[in-house]
């Protein structure tokens, strides 16, 4: 698995490996999990998913902050990695997380598909 440091490189990463459906089913299945009112079609382009799970993650930040923390418990986001960014930009934040959640995704449906 590659270190991926931007929301192409996991992108790109997941369409080499024929994985973006999977990924796109595997974040629907957390966000179900977490009661996040949010579901994606499988053929959702990359870009619009971004664009509506960052959409998301900055209306739980700013209005729903438990169901918030919720979902990084449910992602299985690092609690280390989310203190390390900088909260004072409550939209950069939000972009952050939501690339640290596609992140978490993407090794979740990584390791299940090299077993």
């Amino acid at each position: 698995m590659k270190n991926l440091t931007t929301f192409d490189d996991l992108f790109d990463e997941a369409n080499h490996e024929n994985l973006y459906p999977k990924l796109v089913q595997q974040l629907n299945k957390d966000l179900l999990f977490a009661n996040v009112n949010l579901e994606f079609d499988a053929e959702v382009l990359p870009t619009s998913l971004k664009l509506m799970l960052h959409e998301a993650v900055y209306k739980l930040i700013q209005e729903k902050f438990m169901d918030y923390l919720n979902l990084l418990y449910i992602v299985d986001v690092s609690e280390e990695k989310v203190k390390q960014l900088d909260g004072n930009d409550t939209l950069k934040l939000s972009e952050d997380v939501t690339f640290l959640i596609l992140k978490r995704e993407w090794q979740k449906v990584w390791f299940k598909n090299k077993l």
